[in-house]
């Protein structure tokens, strides 16, 4: 499968280059640009991409904006993933709250870039890995501790934000998924197989009502089940 790419970003120089990346891969293709957040909600409704590049600040709309309609269209099933040049909390959590699957910085190399939109079109989130360790360790600060940006902690039980109770062995996943750990890092850490770690991945994505793991993360410390 070609996974179907939309660029979003207002500088047309950097849309020429992560299109040169993109367009280079067999297995990839962009096919739609947009220079502002409206134009990418326009976009991504009539082009239906498997996977958005969304920057932060632009005209009209931001990205944050931008993602937040995107994700909420019941019609559009893309990730997004959110490149900006601006390595700051208040958009990291913002944009995770939006929805969006994936922080990626500009200065990631081309491969770091092809990394990821494979991972959100295989429906996975991916996280720079300068900013892992600050998620976990925001949304595992003490109840009380002050939490910058949009990103709030969630009222609610885990048991409530569940559609039905982790098994044990979902649980150990998702402990491990939270520690950003892949799924032959998990597979290894619990002596099961990869496929077997992706039917436990599907499974809690499935329970919790997350699009992809990254929002499972979020959603599991938010709440205290991870």
């Amino acid at each position: 499968m070609t996974l179907r790419v939309l660029l979003v970003d207002d500088h047309a120089m950097l849309r020429a280059g992560f299109r040169t990346i993109i367009d280079s891969q067999p297995d990839m293709t962009v096919i739609g640009e947009a220079a502002t957040g409206a134009e990418a909600v326009s976009a991504a409704s009539a082009l239906q991409p498997d996977v958005i590049t969304m920057d932060v600040q632009m005209p009209d709309m931001d990205g944050i904006e931008a993602t937040r309609r995107i994700v909420t269209d019941a019609n559009i099933t893309a990730a997004i993933a959110i490149v900006t040049t601006f390595d700051h909390d208040d958009y990291l959590f913002s944009a995770l709250d939006a929805g969006a699957s994936g922080f990626l910085l500009k200065n990631a190399t081309p491969e770091e870039l092809v990394t990821a939109v494979r991972a959100l079109g295989a429906g996975d989130g991916i996280l720079a890995p300068e900013v892992t360790r600050r998620v976990l360790q925001r949304f595992t600060a003490p109840v009380g501790m002050p939490m910058a940006g949009a990103v709030r902690a969630a009222s609610g039980s885990p048991s409530s934000v569940l559609a039905e109770p982790l098994t044990e062995r979902e649980a150990e996943v998702l402990r491990l998924m939270a520690e950003a750990r892949s799924n032959a890092e998990i597979a290894a850490a619990l002596f099961i197989g990869e496929a077997t770690v992706k039917t436990h991945v599907s499974r809690v994505l499935q329970k919790l009502g997350a699009r992809d793991r990254v929002q499972a993360i979020v959603l599991a410390l938010r709440h205290g089940i991870a």
